[in-house]
């Protein structure tokens, strides 16, 4: 699958993968930093962003659409960033294809099977019950969305994958049906088998749980070339938006190293 991809600067290439419900546009500030000594890409995953729908949504197709992306753009040695989703496709694909991966970064996801699909589900079921035949503004979706996500936060979040799909009708650009469908498959653990011993680096955010004391150990055998878990204290889930200034250094430090 031929996935959208934003690319900026020159040099070394980077790989950023956004997590569920992302796409590339959250990671452009961050992009656009890093790409002032990197050469960046940024792809929506399949039935996110502007990239084409599909019924099929695991890991394996989305390592497929990775390689397929890189062969396009005669990529290898990439150093892989991902976050969340996107971090756990990151995993996948480095244990698959080492000998492409020069360095990993993996940003608060573990190896195991995901326990939060409840939450993931409550948002889906909520961006499935938008009625955009009534609507006419990102506000107005964002007042229907106020009874169900009650975070201002997580709808702003939500509220990027609304676009106009013509020139009276509001849509989002997720591919819902795909990803509720799926959605039990993709919270599983990545179980492959062998090692990444390449440079990898892990952070967390202090106030989320998607990366246990006890999910550590594993991590380490999987990946025995990493420099450790960093946290960053007062950040959720979202570290990147939460602590931009500390993530930032976080990585360009271990990437230049």
């Amino acid at each position: 699958m031929k996935l959208f991809t934003r690319h900026f600067g020159t040099g070394q290439p980077v790989v950023i993968l956004h997590g569920l419900f992302g796409l590339s546009d959250n990671w452009v500030t961050f992009g656009r930093q890093l790409s002032e000594h990197y050469s960046v890409y940024i792809p929506d995953l399949r039935n996110h962003g502007q990239s084409p729908h599909s019924k099929v949504f695991d890991f394996p197709s989305l390592e497929d659409d990775l390689m397929e992306m890189m062969e396009e753009n005669g990529l290898d040695n990439i150093f892989l960033l991902g976050h969340s989703l996107g971090g756990k496709t990151a995993m996948f694909f480095a244990l698959h294809h080492p000998e492409l991966v020069k360095k990993l970064v993996v940003v608060d996801i573990s190896l195991r099977k995901s326990s939060s699909n409840r939450e993931h589900q409550q948002l889906l079921n909520a961006m499935m019950q938008v009625d955009f035949g009534t609507l006419k503004s990102r506000s107005e979706v964002n007042t229907q969305l106020e009874t169900l996500v009650k975070s201002a936060k997580l709808r702003q979040f939500l509220l990027k994958n609304v676009y106009w799909r013509d020139r009276h009708s509001l849509d989002w650009r997720l591919n819902l049906q795909a990803i509720n469908e799926n959605l039990l498959s993709i919270f599983e653990g990545v179980q492959v088998a062998g090692t990444y011993s390449g440079p990898t680096l892990f952070i967390r955010g202090g106030l989320s749980d998607y990366v246990l004391e006890t999910d550590v150990n594993d991590l380490t055998l999987k990946f025995p070339g990493s420099v450790g878990v960093k946290t960053i204290a007062n950040a959720s889930h979202w570290v990147h938006a939460d602590a931009p200034g500390e993530f930032f250094s976080l990585v360009k430090s271990f990437l230049d190293q």
